[in-house]
C-alpha cells in the first residue's frame, strides 16, 4: 500500500520502540503542566489547559481528513510520532483530555499527584517493559513495567506528602497504596481507550478514594 510505504518512508517508531525523544517530552511536558497548576493561579493554569486542548485537539481530528494537513503533521512532530498515530488519534489528545477532565472533576492534592504519575510512572513503566517486560499480563503490558510503576508511585506519593507535611503518621502505608492505585491505573486496559486518557483518570478516582478513608481531606479542609 502507498500509505505502508509512506509510513515506512518517514521512519516513525513503533509502540515497542523505547522512542527516547517522545518519553522526554511527556515527562517534560507533563511536568510543566504540573508546575504551572501548583505555582500558577488555578484561573491561569486552567485557561492555560483550555487553551491548549482548543488548539491541539481539533486539529488533530482535522488532519486526518485532509490528507495534506496529515502529511505536514507528521513530518513536522516525526521526533515524537507514533507509526500508529498516522491513522489514529495522538496520544496528546488523550493526555490533554485526561488532563482537563481530572483538573475539572477532582480537588488540588489529588490533580498535582495524578499529573505527577502521569509525568514519571507512565514513560518509566514503559521503558521497563520494553527492555525487561518478558511476563505479559494484558498486551504489552508487563509485570515488570508493573513493579516499575508502583515503585515510581510509591516514591512520588512519599515525596509529595511529606513535603506538604501531610498524612505523616501513615505516610509510608499511603505511599504503598498509592503506588498501587497508580501501577493498576498503568497497567489495566479499559476498551481501547489510550493509556494517556484512562491512566489519570483511574488514578485520581483511586487516590481520591483512598485519602478519603485515610481522612486526608479532612485534615486539609
Amino acid at each position: 500500500m502507498i500509505l505502508e510505504g509512506f509510513i515506512q518512508a518517514v521512519d516513525l517508531k513503533k509502540r515497542s520502540d523505547i522512542h527516547y525523544a517522545r518519553k522526554i517530552w511527556h515527562m517534560t511536558g507533563v511536568f510543566g503542566m504540573f508546575l504551572a497548576y501548583v505555582y500558577l493561579p488555578s484561573a491561569v493554569s486552567m485557561s492555560i489547559l483550555v487553551v491548549a486542548w482548543s488548539l491541539f485537539v481539533p486539529f488533530d481530528f482535522l488532519r486526518h481528513r485532509h490528507a495534506g494537513l496529515n502529511d505536514w503533521a507528521i513530518h513536522a512532530f516525526k521526533p515524537i510520532m507514533r507509526q500508529s498515530e498516522v491513522r489514529k488519534l495522538a496520544g496528546t489528545t488523550y493526555l490533554l483530555s485526561g488532563v482537563l477532565i481530572v483538573d475539572i472533576l477532582f480537588p488540588q492534592p489529588v490533580v498535582a499527584l495524578t499529573l505527577l504519575f502521569l509525568a514519571f510512572a507512565d514513560p518509566i513503566a514503559s521503558y521497563f517493559g520494553i527492555l525487561y517486560g518478558k511476563d505479559k499480563i494484558f498486551g504489552h503490558k508487563s509485570i515488570q513495567g508493573f513493579m516499575a510503576a508502583f515503585f515510581v508511585c510509591a516514591f512520588l506519593t512519599f515525596v509529595f506528602l511529606a513535603f506538604h507535611n501531610y498524612l505523616r503518621e501513615r505516610l509510608i502505608v499511603v505511599s504503598l497504596l498509592a503506588g498501587l492505585v497508580g501501577a493498576f491505573a498503568e497497567l489495566i486496559p479499559i476498551g481501547k481507550l489510550d493509556d494517556n486518557l484512562t491512566l489519570p483518570v483511574i488514578s485520581a478516582v483511586g487516590l481520591s478514594l483512598l485519602f478519603y478513608f485515610f481522612g486526608f481531606f479532612a485534615n486539609v479542609g
